[in-house]
């Protein structure tokens, strides 16, 4: 078995003390930017790797940041992910992923194993069913930054990144309203998650704004999934008064919503704008892309990641409620600029 390169071994090859080597390895100011540099290079050549654990124990540092999501098969959540690490990673930071699949004891479960296993901070999404703030506690106490993203708790001396979702409602809706849409549907998902609801406040006041009567009739609450767009747009049509539009809080209920208009004769958009919600990869390359809102995942993730750094890097506590703004995406299931 190959026997490890330590300190002392660079030491003997340089003629130095291996207490000049370990101070070069650690950037100490005191020793001089070519002894570092032959140090490093010496380092290199030998295979040399420094002990995770002897520096986490000197600088109370773990260097693994824990990143809990309600699930990695979405693009969205996948791509705040990369940002995290695309921040993290030149600081040498390493990211331990878990995912809820939106159930409240996997989310308590998944902080207790990252406090175990000493992260220097969490950067989490809550689960659909997380009830209360209570499981968050052990992390402020251990003082543990703790920084949302998305989906949040409100809670004193947390920072969170997320979109401004009443506006991204507001924007489709209106948009649609431009498109000659008056009896505009909305499919919700649960009221009680902050995201969800405030989508909807955003239908909401953009129909007030525009003098058109909300009809609850046209509210359904949906999963984020095809099938359930389906069977929504299926109850939707049966109505005696059908509506003309749909402004869907997710692409994928969306996408089901589209099939059974086509699967009816209904045409896109001349007939029937739809908008979704994430801006899913899939939306733009279909066969009738899908107006969507973009919540920019990806720098969604870099700014998470920067306000865990700025509060490891400070003295003092930090609490910043970051709000990014949404973008409406017009594509053909919504555009009737070119419809005869």
């Amino acid at each position: 078995m190959n026997k490890k390169t330590t300190i002392y071994d660079i030491a003997k090859k340089l003629n130095i003390t291996a207490a000049t080597v370990s101070r070069a390895l650690n950037n100490n100011p005191k020793i001089s930017d070519a002894t570092k540099k032959l140090v490093l290079e010496t380092a290199a050549k030998m295979n040399y790797e420094q002990n995770k654990l002897a520096q986490a124990l000197k600088s109370g540092k773990s260097y693994n940041v824990g990143v809990i999501v309600p699930r990695i098969d979405s693009n969205f959540f996948a791509s705040i992910i990369r940002g995290i690490e695309d921040e993290l990673s030149p600081f040498g930071y390493h990211v331990i992923i878990c995912q809820t699949h939106e159930k409240n004891a996997k989310e308590v479960e998944n902080i207790n194993a990252l406090l175990n296993a000493q992260v220097d901070g969490i950067l989490m999404s809550i689960s659909k069913s997380s009830k209360d703030s209570k499981h968050f506690k052990p992390i402020i106490k251990k003082n543990v930054p703790l920084i949302f993203f998305d989906r949040r708790y409100i809670m004193e001396g947390v920072s969170s990144v997320t979109i401004d979702d009443f506006q991204g409602g507001y924007l489709a809706t209106k948009h649609l309203i431009e498109q000659g849409c008056r009896r505009i549907a909305h499919f919700s998902s649960n009221q009680t998650i902050e995201i969800f609801k405030n989508r909807y406040l955003g239908y909401r006041q953009a129909l007030f704004d525009n003098d058109i009567e909300l009809n609850e009739e046209y509210i359904i609450q949906t999963k984020s999934n095809i099938d359930e767009g389906v069977k929504a747009m299926k109850s939707l049509l049966k109505k005696k008064t059908p509506p003309d539009g749909l402004f869907s809080s997710s692409d994928f209920s969306a996408l089901g919503a589209i099939q059974e208009l086509k699967s009816q004769g209904f045409k896109i958009p001349k007939d029937f704008c739809v908008v979704g919600f994430s801006n899913e990869p899939f939306t733009k390359f279909m066969e009738l892309p899908i107006t969507s809102i973009d919540q920019s995942p990806l720098e969604m993730g870099q700014i998470a990641a920067q306000v865990f750094l700025e509060q490891m890097n400070s003295k003092f506590k930090i609490e910043k409620k970051i709000v990014l703004e949404p973008k409406l995406i017009v594509r053909k299931s919504s555009s009737k600029l070119n419809t005869k």
